[in-house]
């Protein structure tokens, strides 16, 4: 068959598939991620049907998916809800940094994956899917309770130890030198100072620049911007992520909901492609030999996830089901983990293992944290509920 016509029917019969998947996901009730990642593995690599028509545009929109994830990430925020959210919850923040980074690390390193290797797994167990986690809390109708600004502070926070992180990543994945990698950081953290004095002092300038009435002028501008953007970070090793994610913050206002509006069916679109494409690149056989190291890390995380959450709630004043909600909520990894974990196997500094695990790692946190939000304040109350045995006495006899 003709190259373009064979990528243009293996396209069309991923998209229509992918559709399929999505609809299956929403009436069971949880998020696509996982129903993605093993369309990917059936039909990659060592799958039922390898696709080799369309591997170039699948790489392409694969990055594309993922500057329009972090440009729409940062579009729910304002410079100053950053700030804010930043100042309230940096203990929470460096506690969940801490609990939830060693484990992933420490697998890496009893895998005899090396310094590169447990910097890639500590961030992929690290960062909690903010998709996922507004989902779920949307779904439930707690964006009203009192525990979900706590779990949003976290998320803030994750998402700027991202801004610093992935230009880290990036520059030890290049191999770059010591003076180098301190250059990247340096050139990332100045980036992002800028870029929050911009959109604090001269956001409306920002959002006047992209507006428009007339949707496909405003389409276009945004979306091309977001391209340049990711492109120029790229090319200072900042990574393209963090540059659609600032970008995203300087936008704000009405002009950031209608750019919202506007990009999710893109979004999903090509956010899809890209964790078909993860999966497309990953072996589904090498990942039974790391299935019990993800369950641990799984089992693991978890726990530690819940313990962020409770001690940041309880912080707050808030009750003790609340405080398990907002650790549930925390569960669920995503399309983060998926894109640290493709950053690195893209530059060849890790082992293909590592593909395997954190796939089959965000499989199962992308299923357990939608359930766990779910149940866990039935099972709080029932446990709670539970009468105690009344105290034993002892009765004297008569004399």
């Amino acid at each position: 068959m003709d190259p373009l016509a064979l990528a243009l029917v293996e396209l069309g019969a991923v998209v229509f598939c992918l559709g399929l998947l999505a609809r299956l996901a929403g009436r069971i009730g949880m998020s696509p991620i996982p129903l993605y990642l093993v369309g990917g593995l059936a039909f990659g690599a060592g799958g039922f049907v390898k696709l080799d028509g369309m591997h170039e545009f699948a790489h392409l929109s694969g990055e594309i998916g993922v500057i329009l994830l972090l440009l729409m990430l940062g579009l729910e925020y304002t410079a100053s809800e950053l700030v804010t959210g930043l100042r309230r919850s940096w203990q929470a923040g460096v506690l969940d940094f801490i609990l939830n980074f060693i484990p992933g690390a420490g697998i890496a390193v009893l895998l005899g994956w090396g310094l590169v290797g447990a910097i890639v797994m500590g961030g992929v167990t690290y960062i909690s899917s903010s998709g996922i986690a507004a989902k779920v809390i949307t779904d439930l109708g707690r964006i009203g309770n009192r525990e979900t600004p706590v779990v949003l502070s976290i998320l803030v926070f994750e998402d700027l130890a991202m801004a610093i992180y992935l230009p880290i990543l990036t520059a030890i994945l290049a191999g770059v030198g010591f003076l180098g990698g301190l250059q990247t950081v340096g050139i990332a953290l100045a980036v992002v100072t800028v870029v929050l004095v911009i959109a604090l002092k001269h956001g409306h300038r920002v959002s006047q620049a992209v507006h428009s009435e007339n949707s496909e002028v405003f389409l276009l501008n945004v979306l091309g911007l977001a391209l340049l953007v990711a492109g120029i970070a790229s090319a200072l090793q900042v990574s393209a992520a963090v540059g659609a994610f600032m970008l995203g913050i300087a936008i704000s206002g009405a002009t950031a909901h209608n750019a919202t509006r506007i990009l999710e069916p893109l979004r999903d679109l090509f956010a899809a492609i890209f964790f078909v494409a993860f999966g497309l690149n990953t072996d589904p056989t090498s990942i039974p030999p790391v299935l019990g190291w993800a369950l641990v890390l799984a089992v693991l995380t978890s726990a530690t996830k819940m313990l962020t959450g409770f001690w940041a709630a309880k912080r707050a004043g808030i009750a003790v089901p609340g405080r398990f909600r907002a650790g549930a909520a925390l569960i669920a990894r995503g399309e983060f983990s998926i894109v640290i974990a493709g950053l690195a196997v893209a530059s060849g500094a890790v082992p293909d293992e590592l593909a395997a695990l954190a796939t089959a790692y965000v499989l199962i946190m992308a299923i357990l944290g939608p359930l766990a939000a779910r149940f866990v304040e039935p099972v709080v109350k029932a446990f709670r509920r539970t009468p105690k045995a009344p105290p034993r006495t002892t009765e004297r006899a008569p004399a």
